[in-house]
């Protein structure tokens, strides 16, 4: 079965955030949502759904939670419960919700830094300290050093935020970085919430997701773990996530939060999981060769360019670019004049750092890469 990436698809003139943030001079590649079609077989669910004609509040849907279960069981030989899931409206409300419901108000959060902007906010939405644990590149790689905290611990340290596939680094971390991150959990008493949700886009071949709940017993009963289809199958804008949460009490712990506050998954967004999941992987095993292309591609231009380098992403669609050494005071408002539209590093961590969108077609890519090039040679 053969899918058309290299599709043009004007989103300008949909309600696309991410197409009508800026005017038409700029190329956005901010927001990570790709700017593919997503599967015909999620399309076919949607239509047999709305076609229904009714559109009241929705049940639990046990055939989503048997794919949920199947996936687990087959992809990282996980036997989860079907009590564990919790369904949410999106990762974000995971991560909220798990600050809140882990976290007293003089209690800290850890997380990586640089990293997705909400695992900052959550901490300060909420009220509570967050200390960031610095990412390195060692050998082309963003790795985490959770070491470099143990000096400012206070003992009030109670959830520990990972995020794997790494958000904007791309890493996929091994067996081995993830023992060292439960063995820091262990060793400081901390709850663990790891957003997985970029755990399908592997882009190197051969290369293994390990979820952070199949390391031990111990591990997988201190843990949150947040999985959506929606980055992998691009239907961010339906809203359909969920938590795998084992342990009885920290369950009850993160649903009392939740009461009141964060509601249902609507019906469509559910009909949308669980078509891709089941029916998607077809799609998937498509998509990846054209994301790797793409990736090669932006990370050969990006490190031929004068003051800029970027280490290859093994997973993810988002190329996290070092603009340290190009003369600017802005990297994000500068590339931004130059007609391209990335999200400021600041938003992570990281000032002199933007980060690129990858998850459209090649011609898409190759304009943008021409306007940098451009751009970058104004200022060499």
């Amino acid at each position: 079965m053969a899918f058309n990436f290299d599709e043009g698809i004007d989103r300008r003139h949909s309600d696309s955030s991410k197409w009508n943030k800026y005017g038409e001079e700029v190329l956005p590649m901010w927001v990570a949502d790709m700017d593919f079609r997503s599967p015909a077989c999620i399309l076919e669910a949607l239509h047999k759904r709305v076609e229904h004609g009714v559109f009241g509040y929705g049940n639990r849907p046990q055939e989503l939670v048997d794919v949920v279960v199947e996936r687990m069981a087959s992809r990282y030989q996980w036997q989860i419960k079907p009590e564990w899931v919790v369904f949410l409206p999106g990762i974000v409300a995971g991560l909220n919700l798990s600050v809140r419901a882990f976290t007293a108000p003089d209690e800290t959060t850890i997380a990586p830094t640089p990293i997705y902007p909400p695992f900052r906010k959550s901490s300060a939405f909420a009220n509570r300290l967050q200390l960031n644990a610095p990412l390195r590149l060692e050998n082309g790689r963003w790795v985490m050093d959770l070491q470099a905290l143990e000096s400012q611990l206070t003992g009030k340290e109670k959830l520990l935020m990972l995020c794997n596939p790494q958000n904007p680094g791309g890493t996929i971390y091994t067996r081995e970085e993830l023992q060292q991150q439960l063995a820091f959990a262990q060793r400081h008493g901390m709850i663990v919430c790891s957003d997985e949700i970029h755990c399908d886009l592997l882009l190197e071949p051969g290369a293994k997701h390990i979820p952070f709940a199949t390391l031990s017993h111990d591990a997988e009963q201190r843990s949150i773990t947040l999985l959506s289809p929606s980055k992998t199958f691009n239907i961010a804008g339906l809203g359909a996530s969920l938590a795998i949460i084992p342990d009885p009490q920290l369950r009850k712990q993160f649903n009392t939060v939740r009461d009141g506050i964060v509601p249902s998954v609507d019906v469509l967004a559910l009909t949308a999981a669980t078509a891709a999941w089941r029916d998607g992987e077809p799609w998937l095993q498509e998509l990846l060769p054209y994301l790797r292309h793409n990736r090669d591609f932006l990370v050969s231009a990006v490190n031929n360019m004068p003051g800029l380098t970027m280490a290859s992403p093994p997973a993810t669609y988002l190329g996290w670019v070092d603009a340290s050494a190009l003369p600017v005071e802005n990297p994000t408002l500068f590339f931004q004049k130059a007609g391209l539209g990335f999200s400021p590093g600041a938003d992570f961590g990281e000032a002199k750092f933007v980060r690129i969108n990858f998850g459209c077609t090649f011609t898409t890519l190759n304009e943008a890469i021409k306007r940098m090039e451009a751009a970058v040679r104004s200022v060499s």
